[in-house]
C-alpha cells in the first residue's frame, strides 16, 4: 500500500539526516524501497494521469517540511536537512504530521491565510491522508461521476431520433465522419437488420464504420446474441469495422465475445458514452475552470 503523504514526512527527514545535499528524484526512489512501495505501486497514477501517486505524495511531504523550516532547497530538485530539522530528529519523534508541524510559526503562516478559516482548514488537513492535489482530483471525479449519471438519464428521456443525432455529433467531434451533414445522412438510413447507420472512418472516407445504437434503459444489458446479429449484418455488407453503442451495459459474455473473422467491434456502454460526452463537451458546458500550476524549471534555469 502506498503510504499517505503525512506518513512519508519522518522517513524523508531521516533519509537526509546526514546534512548532505540530495536530489529529490533519488530520495523518492530510495524512499519507495525503504517504505516497501512496489514497482507496480510506483507506476500508479493520479486520476488525471498527471503524475505518479507516490511521487506526488513525496513531493507534498517535502513541501510541508520545507514550509515548517525543517528542510532547505538551495536549488531546484535539491534538498538538505536544516538545523531545525536536525533538532527535531534529536528528539526522536514517533511521527511527523500536520499537527506536529503546527509548532513552527513558518508552517502556521503557510497553512492559514485567513484567521477565520483556520479551524476548518487545519481539521480537514489533519484528518485527510490525501495531498491537496489528490483532494482536488477526488472532488473533480465525484463531480464528473454525478454529471455522467445525469447525462445518461437525460439521453434516455429523449427520443430515439435525438439519440441518433447525439451519436453522430459525438463521432464527428471524435474525428470521424468528415462533417455532421455527411454523417447525418448515413445514420438511420441503412435499413439492414442489426445496422442503424454508417459513418466515414476519416474525412477522406477511405473506410466505412457501421453503427448499432441501442437507447436502452439503464439496468438492462446487451447480450452476446445482439452482438452476433450485428456481426452477421456486417458480414452481409462485407464490412470489417463496427461500433456498438448503448446507454445501458453489456453482459460479460458480450464483452468477451470475439468474432472468428477479421471483424473488429468497439463496444461503448452508457458509462463510456457519458465520459466521451464530457471529454468532447457534448451536452455539457464548462462552469468553472481551475488551473493547477507549478514552477517552470526552464525559466529559472541558468545557462
Amino acid at each position: 500500500m502506498i503510504p499517505d503523504y503525512q506518513s512519508i514526512m519522518l522517513p524523508l527527514l531521516e533519509f537526509i539526516s546526514d546534512g548532505m545535499e540530495h536530489k529529490m528524484r533519488k530520495v523518492t526512489d530510495e524512499l519507495a524501497i525503504k517504505l516497501g512501495v512496489t514497482e507496480e505501486e510506483q507506476k500508479e497514477l493520479l486520476p488525471s494521469g498527471a503524475a505518479p501517486v507516490f511521487y506526488n505524495r513525496t513531493a507534498w511531504a517535502k513541501t510541508y517540511l520545507k514550509k515548517a523550516g525543517l528542510i532547505e532547497s538551495p536549488k531546484q530538485g535539491i534538498i538538505l536537512i536544516s538545523k531545525q530539522g536536525l533538532k527535531v530528529l534529536k528528539k526522536k519523534p514517533d511521527s511527523i504530521n500536520v499537527k506536529f508541524l503546527k509548532q513552527f510559526s513558518e508552517f502556521v503562516e503557510f497553512q492559514t491565510t485567513k484567521r477565520e478559516d483556520e479551524n476548518d482548514s487545519e481539521n480537514t488537513e489533519e484528518q485527510s491522508k490525501q495531498t491537496p492535489e489528490e483532494l482536488l482530483e477526488t472532488a473533480y471525479q465525484k463531480i464528473r461521476k454525478s454529471l455522467a449519471s445525469e447525462l445518461i438519464n437525460k439521453v434516455f428521456e429523449l427520443s430515439p431520433a435525438f439519440f441518433e443525432k447525439l451519436v453522430v455529433e459525438l463521432l464527428v467531434k471524435m474525428g470521424y465522419g468528415g462533417s455532421i451533414k455527411d454523417a447525418g445522412k448515413a445514420m438511420g438510413k441503412s435499413g439492414d437488420e442489426g445496422i442503424d447507420g454508417t459513418i466515414k472512418e476519416d474525412k477522406l472516407g477511405l473506410d466505412i464504420i457501421y453503427i448499432q445504437a441501442k437507447r436502452w434503459k439503464p439496468g438492462t444489458v446487451v447480450g452476446r446474441p445482439e452482438l452476433q446479429k450485428f456481426v452477421g449484418a456486417l458480414a452481409g455488407q462485407g464490412a470489417k469495422k463496427g461500433i456498438f453503442i448503448t446507454t445501458s451495459n453489456f453482459t460479460k459474455e458480450a464483452i468477451e465475445y470475439t468474432p472468428r473473422n477479421e471483424t473488429k467491434i468497439v463496444l461503448i456502454n452508457g458509462h463510456q458514452l457519458a465520459q466521451f460526452m464530457i471529454d468532447y463537451n457534448l451536452g455539457c458546458t464548462s462552469q468553472h475552470t481551475y488551473e493547477v500550476k507549478k514552477i517552470d524549471s526552464d525559466y529559472f534555469g541558468e545557462e
